[in-house]
């Protein structure tokens, strides 16, 4: 139901989705019963010529029935709720499948900074890429993520991903997601991937995965409506030529 309104492209945004429908299916089942019944004792109980309303305090056993049994019914609802919702809570905020590539995610007033991995694959060596407001990701890749904050409180959302996370300043938030490559939408360019100074004429930007939106989530100050950013996510081809092509150190581009 929710990824009617936005594609589900990380391994675990179903879950989430999942999660959503279940509370929405109980709120709505509810919701629909209250009304039928509500505007039932408006229509039985109305105003008629001649007979006199009752006062009931709802003290008795078969009025307070109708208090009881539903809230019985609702709680055995949020039992299902919750047991779900703590299942996706532990697959997604407290284990951390092994890694394929970490990268790292910066948040400052009003920007995003992402630091990636080159072609050896390791975070924090002298083919690192550095790219402001657009984060480069492989399909069907397990990434680990350290998000930190250089001044104030921001939130790290991937809608697609179904991710959000808070980032602390003085705290490195570590995290992970899969692109499940089955994005059909989203456009890119090709002049941020590729550095291309004319993307009409650059053929490794075709048929590529997509771009979506990055979000920071937390009110963070005067630009935080203007503080977005791009995730960009490749096939395996793709993504070593684009890592050949922004890499730091060539040599290293061409092992």
């Amino acid at each position: 139901m929710v990824n009617y309104y936005i594609e589900a492209l990380s391994t675990y945004a179903e879950d989430v989705d999942n999660i959503i429908n279940l509370i929405f299916v109980f709120a709505g089942f509810w919701f629909i019963l209250c009304e039928i019944i509500f505007f039932g004792f408006l229509w039985k109980f109305r105003y008629k010529e001649g007979e006199k309303a009752q006062y009931i305090t709802g003290e008795e056993k078969h009025e307070k029935k109708w208090i009881s049994i539903p809230h019985f019914l609702v709680l055995v609802c949020d039992v299902f709720i919750i047991i779900g919702a703590v299942q996706v809570w532990v697959d997604v905020k407290l284990t951390l499948p092994p890694p394929d590539a970490t990268v790292r995610v910066v948040a400052q007033q009003w920007a995003w900074t992402f630091v990636q991995p080159g072609p050896d694959g390791e975070l924090d060596t002298p083919d690192d890429i550095t790219t402001a407001d657009h984060l480069f990701i492989e399909e069907n890749k397990v990434y680990h993520y350290e998000l930190v904050s250089r001044d104030v409180l921001h939130d790290f959302s991937v809608p697609v991903f179904r991710l959000k996370q808070d980032a602390l300043p003085g705290r490195v938030i570590k995290g992970w997601f899969e692109a499940n490559g089955k994005g059909e939408s989203g456009t890119c360019r090709a002049d941020v991937d590729f550095g291309c100074e004319d993307p009409a004429n650059c053929p490794e930007a075709e048929g590529k995965t997509g771009c979506y939106d990055i979000q920071c989530a937390e009110m963070c100050g005067i630009g935080h409506g203007i503080m977005s950013a791009r995730i960009h996510i490749h096939s395996a081809d793709e993504h070593r030529a684009w890592q050949a092509k922004n890499s730091k150190t060539p040599l290293a581009a061409n092992q």
